[in-house]
């Protein structure tokens, strides 16, 4: 116990018990081992001493009664609650009757052998409890650990324990007190869900899908094993990053911002694409779901964002596009320049044959008048094919020129007003974009007279800043404001069309009523 009184000891400022294996001037196992044992013979001396008529000092006398309800109430509580005076013995030490339900021992058997904690202590933690014990007599310092105890029969159980060392004014030790509770279920429960986290750590990395995790600002907390493929960028590179920080266009990073603006007012999944800049400055096309975890008060505590990589099937789908278009536009000029001449040739001839058998009153000139005017209808229907396969001409004012007749047709066919608008010309020299923008001008309408019942639509295309508009509003039904994501094929095909020549296809209603379809998109040449 001399060792303990030394004055170097006393005037040791305490550490931090998670540094006490690397404090200058701290014992090793060794020394801790010995110093503990060095403890517990003096406490059994001091225990032999007690039974040879020494009386504790009359500083540490209690009311019989006060230590009694004090005993009771220690008693009561579900924990192992321990106190023994350093400078006397076991007759002077104290353990509840919890250590016998967590150990199986009984408190006599327990106080009886003032190393049989030490020895109880599992072999895997006995180095660190030793260090940790010894820094808690040599410093002063609480001892707050966690460690495994074997009990009698064999089993393992967890201890959270707290205990301290007073000291007498003169700094000698006193006596230790402390409390340790049975965490056993506690360290079960962290094992399962530990478990439970490496089963969803491996099938976010195994999965094909890219998989983020991201906090309510937008800042990537969990990276899988296929974003890090997809990008060449690894978890730690990315971490506490906004995830539109790798997004190719602003528009895009606005589109992200308002999709994280809608997640936290609802739970709704949000739909969307985005261009992913790659570490070898490579463009990928992600296709994103996002969906909110909410706190129990609805806000979000965490976003969930998987990706599909859609960039070679993009370029696939456009290929394939392309080749469509290129044969429709092939079988439709084939229409109007191979056939259609030929059936005007044919009519050319039965006109003239249908002349001259009326000049000899001929009572078969009526036969050939009725094949004059059925060779007629055939190229009339011939060159209706060929402009729905070819509705644009092949120049630059070709759009211009097939939305205003396809507004004139519509006024014709269904006697409602359809007025197309375009204040300056806006020339395209892409025929495939000028043909995508046509059909999405067509699908639009059509919708505002099937579906919206619409009695006026106008069609306004403009260009300004190296960026077309084409613009279709009506004045029918209009469409819900919360649509669906499976609103209609039509609507998907517009969208696909916009994402095709690089723009962007925005559906909305269009106040007082009616509804506004708007196709934004890039133009190489505005005249």
């Amino acid at each position: 116990m001399a060792l303990l009184a030394q004055t170097e000891w006393e005037d040791r400022p305490p550490q931090r018990e998670a540094e006490c294996d690397s404090i200058p001037g701290l014992p090793d196992v060794a020394e801790a081992e010995a110093l503990l044992l060095e403890l517990a013979s003096v406490f059994a001396s001091s225990n032999g001493a007690a039974a040879n008529g020494h009386t504790p000092p009359a500083e540490d006398a209690h009311p019989s009664n006060l230590e009694a309800r004090y005993r009771a109430l220690l008693e009561q509580i579900p924990a192992v609650v321990f106190m023994a005076y350093l400078d006397r013995g076991v007759s002077e030490a104290y353990v509840s009757p919890e250590i016998e339900a967590a150990l199986g021992y009984s408190r006599e058997e327990w106080l009886e052998d003032p190393v049989r904690w030490y020895d109880r202590i599992h072999p895997d933690d006995k180095q660190r409890w030793s260090i940790e014990a010894a820094s808690m007599f040599l410093s002063g310092k609480a001892l707050r650990s966690s460690y495994r105890v074997i009990a009698r029969g064999g089993s393992v159980v967890w201890f959270h324990c707290d205990a301290r060392m007073v000291r007498h004014p003169d700094g000698s030790p006193w006596f230790i007190h402390g409390v340790a509770f049975d965490i056993s279920d506690l360290k079960d429960t962290e094992r399962a869900l530990q478990q439970e986290r490496n089963v969803v750590s491996a099938i976010l990395d195994t999965v094909g899908a890219l998989v983020t995790v991201l906090d309510p600002s937008g800042r990537i907390v969990r990276f899988n094993r296929a974003c890090e493929i997809t990008t060449g960028y690894a978890l730690e590179d990315v971490r506490g990053r906004p995830i539109w920080d790798y997004f190719l266009q602003a528009e895009e990073v606005e589109r992200a911002r308002s999709i994280f603006a809608q997640l936290s007012g609802d739970l709704l999944p949000q739909d969307f694409q985005s261009h992913w800049v790659t570490r070898h400055n490579t463009h990928r096309l992600i296709a994103w779901s996002c969906s909110m975890l909410p706190r129990n008060d609805g806000t979000p505590s965490y976003i969930i964002a998987t990706g599909i990589d859609i960039t070679e099937r993009e370029q696939l789908e456009r290929a394939l596009l392309e080749i469509s278009a290129r044969e429709q536009r092939r079988i439709g000029q084939d229409l109007h320049d191979g056939l259609g001449q030929h059936l005007t040739g044919i009519a050319f001839m039965a006109k003239v044959h249908e002349s001259k058998l009326a000049e000899k009153q001929m009572p078969d000139a009526a036969d050939a008048a009725k094949i004059v005017k059925l060779v007629n209808e055939a190229i009339h229907k011939t060159r209706e094919l060929a402009r729905g396969l070819l509705p644009v001409v092949s120049d630059a004012q070709g759009l211009m020129s097939a939305l205003q007749l396809w507004a004139g047709e519509i006024e014709d066919l269904f006697g409602i007003s359809c007025r197309f608008e375009c204040e300056r010309a806006v020339l395209i020299h892409d025929d495939a974009m000028a043909t995508h923008l046509y059909h999405i001008a067509q699908e639009a309408v059509n919708n505002a007279i099937k579906h919206g019942k619409a009695c006026n639509i106008r069609i306004r295309l403009a260009a300004e800043n190296g960026w077309g508009t084409l613009f279709i509003k009506d004045d029918g039904t209009g469409i819900a404001e919360d649509r669906p994501s499976n609103h209609g094929m039509g609507l998907h095909i517009m969208s696909y069309r916009a994402g095709m020549i690089g723009g962007r296809l925005d559906v909305r209603p269009s106040p007082p009523h009616g509804t506004g379809v708007t196709c934004m998109f890039p133009l190489s040449s505005v005249r």
